[in-house]
């Protein structure tokens, strides 16, 4: 009998970064090794990290660190890191904290089984070399799709050649609970909670280049995944019991310009939400400069797609916006919103933002200020600048004073969360669809929280569903209810179960 092999993964960061774990845990399940929800039980705790701001990359330290704590009071004998600040910094990294037993680039992903027991077994594996991923592949987005075969893309499967029937070196009976091989390129894939909700990659990179993010030069130039892919991964994941799934990926609008059809997004939506068992298809990672009236309309009259507009704004004005290497201005934004409203009055919308840009004057923070107090937004999330290694911002004069940042930062927090709470307020007397997600079988009342079409998991609010204990049993995670908004706790509603499916 073969040794037993445990191994557990953290996951820091974004959904994206939550759909890579699975394709790790499918691959690494799919060659014998055992999965275990807490690190102290493993023998190799694999972190997942996150390299998108400062504050990111310390929270992949510390989870590093403490990982490796366990080593001395666990089971665990090895702290391997993979993911974004792993593939960003590779080597860098492996000399700046020793305590990992190994750094892991993407390029690793597809052998991270051979990986893994090479460092259990005592031996070491070479840290990750870090290249600017966008030169990977062609220029021209429609050359990409061939090209990307022999590039590895988390989320897309194996990487390198591959027959039209499987993947190689796959097993042809797959444990129970892992995604089956259903094409050339689909990823294996094993989940890791029991969630009603999930998340699937639409496509990985991006040909953006705002002048504040690296994101583009560690995860390469855009690819969308083939539609067949990302429906046979949706049909299993609805096996799984999900009822909610949620497309990622760095620029959703930017869908199928690879595959010769920039509107195939709005193709893909129908037959996703045509799926059993599905009953909520969300949409994240907009582009306001690409939208468009077509994906408008899908977005806001389709069945069982949500109404939510995940738009990254980042600034509104226009001397900013330019300097970010981003388009548009206040009023252009406001006018899609309203575009948006008058077809589903009430969307869903969301955005983060930038504060303290270099060269953001007071006349562009109050034009920011206009902005939001206009817009009606659901969420909101507010970031102060600050210098990302390798971008063009960092290379900017006319910095801020970290003084001035910090104070328009909180200014603009707190003028945020009014705004939320107003909007959230401006909802009670609405019948909503609301997916259960957890019941607490100790609350007295209530204790059954879920979530409506204009609220994603982890970044949005929440609906907290009242009801009398004797009824709760009814309300498990995966129902699907109507509920009438009665009150609002800040950026979440209260509402009352109206205990009817809903609508279908």
């Amino acid at each position: 009998m073969p040794e037993r092999r445990t191994v557990a993964l953290v996951t820091l960061g974004c959904a994206r970064n939550e759909v890579d774990s699975e394709e790790l845990a499918g691959r690494l399940a799919a060659d014998g090794w055992e999965l275990v929800e807490d690190a102290s039980d493993a023998d190799v705790a694999v972190v997942n990290t996150c390299g998108f701001v400062e504050a990111a990359k310390k929270d992949s330290v510390d989870a590093l660190l403490e990982a490796n704590d366990l080593k001395d009071h666990g089971k665990t004998q090895a702290v391997v890191a993979v993911g974004c600040m792993a593939e960003r910094y590779g080597k860098e990294l492996a000399e700046a904290l020793p305590e990992a037993d190994g750094v892991l680039g993407f390029d690793d992903y597809a052998d991270i089984s051979d990986r893994l027991q090479t460092i259990l077994s005592g031996g070491s594996v070479e840290a990750h070399t870090p290249r600017d991923r966008r030169k990977l592949l062609p220029l021209s987005p429609v050359e990409r799709q061939q090209a990307a075969a022999a590039v590895a893309l988390p989320g897309h499967g194996t990487a390198g050649a591959a027959t039209a029937e499987a993947p190689e070196n796959v097993p042809a009976d797959l444990p129970e609970g892992l995604a089956p091989a259903s094409g050339p390129r689909a990823p294996l894939r094993r989940r890791l909670d029991t969630s009603p909700v999930a998340s699937v990659k639409l496509a990985s990179g991006c040909d953006r280049r705002c002048s504040f993010c690296a994101i583009p030069s560690f995860r390469g130039s855009f690819v969308s995944r083939r539609p067949s892919d990302v429906l046979g991964e949706t049909r299993w994941l609805a096996e799984q019991g999900v009822k909610e799934i949620m497309l990622v990926s760095e620029n959703n609008t930017s869908y199928g310009k690879d595959l010769g059809d920039i509107r195939l997004l709005e193709t893909l939506l129908p037959e996703l939400a045509a799926v059993d068992g599905i009953e909520r298809v969300r949409v994240s990672y907009l582009q306001p400069a690409e939208m468009r009236p077509g994906l408008i309309d899908v977005l806001t009259s389709t069945e069982k797609v949500a109404p939510y507009f995940d738009l990254s704004f980042q600034h509104s004005a226009p001397d900013v916006l330019r300097a970010m290497r981003r388009f548009g201005d206040t009023d252009r934004f406001l006018e899609l919103l309203e575009t948006i409203r008058s077809k589903a009055p009430t969307a869903g919308a969301r955005s983060n933002f930038i504060v303290g840009f270099p060269g953001e004057t007071e006349a562009d923070f109050a034009e920011l200020e206009r902005f939001i107090t206009h817009a009606r937004l659901d969420a909101i999330g507010v970031f102060g600048y600050s210098d990302e290694d390798g971008t063009e911002a960092a290379t900017y004069e006319h910095k801020l004073d970290q003084e001035v940042v910090d104070e328009r930062l909180a200014h603009l927090s707190r003028l945020a969360e009014e705004l939320t709470a107003q909007r959230a307020e401006e909802r009670i007397g609405e019948t909503l669809e609301v997916l259960v997600e957890s019941v607490d079988s100790v609350e007295e009342d209530g204790g059954v929280i879920g979530r409506a079409a204009h609220q994603a998991p982890e970044t949005d609010g929440q609906v907290i569903i009242t009801t009398d204990s004797a009824a709760r049993h009814d309300l498990a995670p995966g129902r699907m209810v109507m509920a009438k908004v009665v009150g609002t706790e800040g950026v979440d509603l209260v509402a009352e179960c109206l205990f009817e499916e809903a609508g279908r």
